[in-house]
């Protein structure tokens, strides 16, 4: 028995939000209450520290089965309790593609075995995520994948998503779509614009995003099926998306804080630690990203946590590989630069990381905090400096275009299932520094 003592408590779930205490018996929050009188084996001092329900990121790649050089299922999941986060969820592009039960089992044996965030399979849509054959999308859920996607490698034959779209509905699951016309983006290592042209490399138009995420959202809406569309960049997605779910189109979006922060002027000196897909945009696409974050256009915040080794990311620009981690520094990120001046509130970073995720992806008794939920907790210091220092990960990949940035806020202990397991020895709330 765990109980958390006089911490401010924020769940919009539930309406939550005050000082109160918070009573963990076995894997459940047994109380949620103002001086709760109870004996636990174990107290947390959660004075000054503000506690939210487990934060959830339903995008990253732990690599496991196949690329274990870049990250395995262990220190992804310890990266991800490090930064905060209860729940990931694991894109499908291992090799093996996880595209049937066998594979998913391996992946929870895996995340198991580590003892550390608890790791949810998404499944390709398309057998090998070769975009020509469904997957068994009943079997898949049966066997414990929560959603369905084919990530970098999305589907281009509109029969095909319709189709997967009205199984995945029936199969109980979500199909989350990385939106990309790949003709039009095949040869593009940066995003189309003036600074693609000044530099001298082959740019992915915004186009390219567009066409896809209009081509899902017509498909969702003569349905009446949902879609999730992975990573949004650009400002004519997030228009499209406000002006589908007006209409009452269940469509939803994620963006990534990198796509957020940055832009496509930061690949002026060509480090590949700048280099993602879909790429950083313009100014412009970025502020639209927040607007869409401050306004409810966006859904949730994801890492798209995409591990590789030194070796890989020192490459030419042209030759390096798409992708950065992420788990490690987002929340400090998003508390920085969108909580702390005043962008969106405490209760809506509480939504966008845990509470919005949850929902789509059908996760009962997750990020909420109130009796008989499962105990999984994120504790917060507002006011914890913060240096990202890529040097001190414990993810395996160290490929970050944040390394030396400068924040406020962070998180400092991390509940699963009723166990304490960050700091990573048990102790009391961390201080970094």
């Amino acid at each position: 028995m765990i109980l958390i003592r006089g911490g401010r408590v924020v769940d919009p779930s539930t309406g939550l939000d005050g000082i109160l205490d918070v009573l963990i018996d076995g894997g459940l929050i047994a109380a949620v209450g103002a001086a709760i009188d109870a004996a636990p084996e174990r107290t947390v001092d959660a004075r000054g520290l503000v506690v939210v329900p487990g934060l959830i990121d339903m995008h990253v790649h732990l690599r496991e089965p196949g690329y274990e050089a870049k990250e395995t299922i262990a220190t992804g999941a310890r990266a991800a309790v490090r930064g905060g986060f209860t729940t990931v969820c694991a894109m499908p592009n291992t090799n093996p593609v996880n595209d049937c039960r066998e594979v998913t089992a391996r992946i929870l044996t895996g995340a198991r075995r580590s003892g550390l965030a608890n790791v949810l399979p998404i499944a390709a849509v398309t057998r090998g995520a070769r975009g020509q054959e469904l997957v068994d999308m009943p079997d898949l859920i049966a066997a414990g994948a929560v959603a369905f996607s084919d990530d970098g490698r999305p589907v281009t034959d509109s029969r095909i998503m319709r189709r997967a779209l009205a199984g995945a509905a029936a199969a109980g699951g979500l199909v989350i779509d990385h939106c990309e016309d790949r003709a039009l983006a095949e040869g593009g290592t940066m995003h189309e614009g003036r600074v693609s042209a000044r530099l001298g490399l082959t740019g992915i138009p915004s186009a390219a995003e567009d066409i896809m995420v209009a081509r899902d959202i017509v498909l969702a809406e003569a349905l009446g099926t949902g879609v999730h569309i992975a990573h949004l960049s650009t400002a004519g997605g997030v228009r499209m998306v406000g002006e589908a779910r007006g209409r009452g189109v269940r469509v939803s979006a994620e963006a990534t804080p990198h796509h957020l922060l940055l832009t496509d002027e930061s690949l002026e000196t060509r480090d590949t630690d700048f280099k993602m897909n879909p790429p950083l945009r313009s100014p412009s696409d970025a502020a639209a990203l927040v607007e869409g974050l401050r306004t409810g256009v966006v859904d949730a915040i994801a890492t798209d946590h995409a591990p590789h080794t030194e070796e890989e990311k020192n490459r030419e620009f042209t030759e390096a590989p798409f992708g950065i981690v992420g788990l490690e520094t987002a929340v400090s990120l998003v508390l920085d630069r969108f909580v702390g001046p005043g962008i969106i509130t405490l209760a809506r970073f509480v939504e966008l990381l845990s509470v919005n995720p949850a929902r789509l992806l059908g996760l009962s008794g997750k990020a909420r905090i109130a009796a008989g939920a499962d105990a999984d907790l994120t504790v917060l210091d507002l006011d914890l400096p913060v240096k990202v220092d890529k040097s001190r990960f414990v993810s395996k990949a160290r490929n970050t275009p944040f390394d030396g940035w400068k924040l406020k806020g962070g998180p400092v202990m991390t509940i699963v299932g009723g166990r304490v397991v960050y700091p990573f020895d048990g102790g009391s709330p961390a201080r970094r520094s």
